[in-house]
């Protein structure tokens, strides 16, 4: 899959309103290490190194073309990976990472290793679209399902890519750490022509988001 940088921009800030009101959350004043998983062109990234000047803030993407246009600055820095391989270090006190777990069917099972690999009293803040069953996704799928190119996308479009906030609180609360979640409905007027299909095609369509919060163990 190729993801075109001013494409994702062109809803930028529609697009950022669930990452910003996500990481207000986040109640860790001097992280060491904060990492952005799945992170695209690195804007929002780079407002995680404002918020904690003195951590060292890594951005993580599998997007090259992504990757081309992010930021640079002291403190910043990208790498070019996918989420599936990445493993918590032990200074990695803050992760984030903001619509894009439901593009990696293994997140499920992911959530507890990597909770599990945290330092204590570090922070792991999670969001997902839930908007998967809305009319534009469900048109979507139908489409997908007819015509020359339905072998092509067989299981490309999947139903139901993400948890409910229970389903990802389950996994938080296993796991004995303490946990919030919840689950946020953004109604935006969006400008131009065929503006749902322009938001659609972008890489993020999620206007209906569910979003998570957990905090590992408190510090010794």
């Amino acid at each position: 899959m190729r993801w075109d940088p001013a494409r994702y921009a062109a809803f930028r800030d529609e697009r950022s309103r669930p990452f910003r009101d996500l990481v207000a959350q986040v109640g860790l004043e001097a992280p060491r290490r904060v990492v952005d998983l799945g992170c695209g062109p690195g804007t929002l990234t780079a407002t995680l190194a404002a918020r904690w000047p003195s951590a060292s803030v890594v951005g993580l993407d599998s997007s090259a073309e992504m990757l081309d246009s992010a930021p640079v600055r002291p403190g910043l820095s990208f790498e070019l990976g996918s989420i599936e391989d990445w493993t918590p270090g032990p200074a990695d006190d803050v992760v984030v990472t903001n619509a894009a777990l439901q593009w990696v069917p293994s997140h499920v099972s992911l959530l507890p290793r990597w909770l599990d690999a945290m330092p204590s009293g570090s922070w792991f803040a999670m969001q997902v679209p839930g908007n998967f069953g809305s009319p534009s996704h469900a048109l979507m799928r139908s489409v997908a399902a007819e015509g020359p190119w339905a072998s092509a996308l067989d299981g490309v479009l999947r139903a139901d890519p993400v948890l409910d906030p229970a389903g990802y609180l389950g996994i938080m609360l296993d796991a004995g750490f303490e946990a919030r979640a919840w689950e946020t409905t953004y109604a935006q007027l969006l400008p131009g022509e065929d503006p749902v299909l322009a938001w659609c095609v972008g890489p993020d369509s999620g206007r209906h988001c569910r979003r998570s919060m957990r905090r590992t163990r408190p510090a010794d």
